[in-house]
């Protein structure tokens, strides 16, 4: 371990002014680099095999986390609180950061090969919605998560916090050219649903179950929904029926119920 006592130690560099959206979410992925936050995170990120660039920590948390010290292969750094936060521009609640380098991103045919479910996301750029539909898809057995080339940062820092380190267990990747990439979903024997509130779309209770033996849940942003394009490339569109006046739901709380409905519920 390294005690730091100046803020503007030049080995800090991964973690200054993360607070700084815009910064950061250019920077990272072209430093190759992402932000874990919190001891839960930390350590998943470390069991899914992202590499270690350094940690930076609080004095309290270096007992927490001294199995994770024994074994880590980059530098530790310990500071003050006040000085963390000068660093980072914010208080750092759980006390422990770790920069972590990210790993390449698989080919989309490589994730679809054998999948039964996917997430395919377009233009969804809401960092906490990101998060939740992580969270969503892991624990609700999706295989897989496919991005088009829009769609927010699964390794920013509030992405993968919301998630609680599920970016980690759900395999993604980036779909290009969007949405004609769409036929590589159905090139791996995947029908492609859209989820809209439009009128003629199919609830997804009434689906029968040959359409959900292998298939894709295709959702867009928070408020303009999926692009006429891409719902023209799908194979249907599929609506979760509302009650009580209600048109549409969250994003990932729309997400949530529409993987609980292809994995479990619809078609039975």
């Amino acid at each position: 371990m390294i005690r730091i006592d100046d803020p503007a130690d030049a080995r800090l560099t991964d973690y200054t002014d993360l607070t700084d959206v815009d910064l950061r979410r250019r920077r990272e992925p072209a430093e190759g680099l992402f932000m874990a936050e919190g001891e839960k995170v930390i350590r998943r990120a470390l069991e899914a095999g992202y590499p270690l660039r350094s940690m930076l920590l609080t004095e309290r948390w270096a007992d927490v986390m001294a199995d994770v010290i024994d074994r880590a292969e980059g530098p530790v750094y310990v500071a003050s609180p006040d000085l963390v936060e000068q660093v980072t521009g914010y208080h750092v609640h759980r006390g422990a950061l770790a920069s972590m380098q990210r790993k390449p991103l698989p080919d989309p045919a490589e994730l679809l090969a054998g999948a039964r479910r996917v997430a395919i996301l377009e233009a969804v750029n809401d960092h906490t919605n990101i998060g939740a539909i992580f969270r969503g898809a892991a624990a609700l057995g999706m295989d897989a998560v496919l991005l088009s080339p829009d769609c927010a940062d699964p390794l920013y820092r509030r992405s993968v916090k919301v998630a609680m380190g599920a970016v980690f267990s759900v395999p993604y990747a980036r779909l290009a050219p969007w949405p004609r990439a769409l036929d590589t979903v159905r090139d791996a024997g995947l029908r492609v649903l859209a989820m809209t509130p439009a009128e003629g779309a199919v609830p997804l209770n009434e689906l029968p179950a040959d359409e959900l033996a292998r298939c894709a849940v295709l959702l867009g942003a928070e408020g303009p929904g999926l692009t006429r394009k891409a719902m023209d490339a799908a194979d249907r569109l599929v609506r979760i029926p509302m009650s009580h006046g209600v048109d549409s739901l969250n994003v990932g709380a729309a997400a949530a119920v529409a993987f609980y409905a292809v994995s479990y519920g619809a078609g039975t």
